[in-house]
């Protein structure tokens, strides 16, 4: 017996019929779906001064996606901040799959809710194309994190790349897996 994590049996079972019924899709191919989830964080000057911050970054995203993240390199060569071409100024890692109906998870029962003076998720991430990006100022709300080992308080972006054409059928997807949006009072 495999294991299906809870979130993606939930897509297939409530989730799609739910998009199918509210957008008239004719099949269900047609049906918005969640393609991956790509966690970013730039560590910045702080990657140029020491480069055990790189290591430590890797060690700490891949705790928090459950799987190995990469150290992403500068591009050009920027002498402001003395920057050269390929030293690594980042940490990434793609997750898809059952890792990312995992981590989906997680982020909405035990992170998310960890949020100090949390009012819900900005609605303004969206790119025009239905995928949605927003910004975690703090590393310490998932609880894979140890604050007792971290050197620094570090912020995250996590974007949601999905297969929706529009903003608002990826906003219906997104909340339907239960990120919390703001309430637009309009």
């Amino acid at each position: 017996m495999t294991y299906i994590p809870s979130l993606k049996t939930k897509y297939n079972e409530e989730i799609k019929p739910a998009l199918m019924s509210e957008y008239n899709y004719k099949t269900v191919m047609q049906c918005p779906r969640l393609l991956k989830i790509t966690l970013n964080q730039g560590l910045g000057k702080a990657a140029i001064a020491d480069k055990k911050v790189i290591d430590k970054g890797i060690e700490e995203m891949t705790l928090i996606a459950g799987q190995k993240a990469v150290a992403t390199k500068s591009k050009k060569d920027i002498s402001n901040f003395k920057l050269r071409r390929g030293m690594p100024i980042g940490v990434r890692v793609t997750l898809r799959g059952e890792r990312m109906y995992e981590f989906l998870e997680r982020l909405v029962t035990a992170s998310i809710p960890r949020i100090r003076d949390f009012r819900g998720i900005n609605d303004k991430g969206f790119d025009g194309k239905g995928n949605y990006t927003f910004g975690i100022a703090e590393q310490i709300i998932f609880p894979e994190i140890d604050i007792d080992k971290i050197d620094r308080i570090q912020g995250m972006d996590i974007t949601f790349v999905t297969s929706a054409r529009t903003d608002k059928e990826a906003m219906s997807l997104l909340k339907q897996f239960g990120l919390p949006f703001k309430n637009q009072q309009k």
